[in-house]
């Protein structure tokens, strides 16, 4: 089939909306025979792309209006050949492409979650105990993840990892996990204390993973961070727009990083 490229005027549209947008059109896109390959949102001028794959431009346009209403603006034809020459290899994460040694360059943010003293928690509890509690971790990073556009790369044992279109839709992820916690442990005996660490970036993706400098500052942020704390880096703080969500900005010593890196606590109880 032909690959397009359409443009949406979404002035005034949050990065929230356009990853939401994309994912209404990924809901139906198999209806029409349609393959949403990926977007970009250039939030400075309220543009949306979106690379698409098609059996023609009408078929495009029918799943964007049955899905949210925003039609795009113009539509045009192209090379995949020329798209991928000028932007880096795109592919589609359900299968197009070539496979295991494909590289996406998306722009990400990027989040950790860990249960803080886990092994001592395990030690004191047993192996049951203990894993139901990791059982009901995983359930509020989830369902806050199906929240705000989060997609869950991987578990990590005492933690979650996971990827959002976007630093705010991150951070806002972030405090609602830190709220739900505090929901859960003002109601049971065994309580449940986690650290979050958050960088954004264009990770490397390979077999369903996520690699490179965005992850490894995001695990090492998160491990960096105390008792239900939030830090989240210099990139996620600019990105956010707004000094009003963090309390105060410090330089850490993290592990493999050669000089302190910045990073900004999350006043999520505001």
């Amino acid at each position: 089939m032909p690959i397009f490229m359409d443009r949406h005027d979404l002035v005034g549209a949050t990065s929230e909306e356009v990853a939401e947008a994309h994912l209404k059109d990924l809901g139906i896109q198999d209806q029409y025979g349609v393959k949403f390959l990926t977007y970009w949102f250039d939030h400075r001028n309220g543009r949306t792309f979106c690379l698409i794959d098609a059996p023609d431009m009408e078929t495009a346009q029918c799943v964007h209006r049955e899905a949210h209403g925003f039609v795009a603006s113009e539509v045009v034809e192209v090379a995949l050949s020329a798209v991928e020459a000028f932007l880096g290899r795109i592919d589609d994460l359900e299968g197009r492409g070539s496979g295991a040694g494909s590289r996406d360059a998306g722009h990400r943010a990027v989040l950790f979650t860990d249960i803080v003293g886990s092994t001592e928690m395990t030690s004191r509890l047993g192996d049951l105990r203990a894993t139901e509690l990791v059982r009901a971790h995983d359930s509020v990073v989830r369902r806050c993840l199906s929240r705000s556009s989060g997609r869950e790369v991987k578990h990590t044992g005492d933690g979650i990892m996971a990827a959002f279109p976007s630093s705010v839709a991150a951070v806002e992820c972030a405090m609602k996990i830190q709220r739900e916690f505090q929901r859960f442990n003002a109601d049971n005996p065994e309580q449940l204390h986690v650290r979050i660490g958050l960088d954004s970036g264009e990770p490397v993706e390979d077999s369903n993973d996520l690699f490179g400098t965005t992850v490894q500052t995001a695990a090492r942020l998160c491990a960096a961070a105390g008792a239900d704390q939030i830090l989240a880096s210099e990139k996620v703080f600019q990105e956010c727009g707004t000094a009003d969500i963090f309390a105060r900005a410090g330089r850490f010593r993290l592990k493999g990083f050669a000089k302190r890196v910045l990073a900004y606590q999350c006043a999520w109880t505001n």
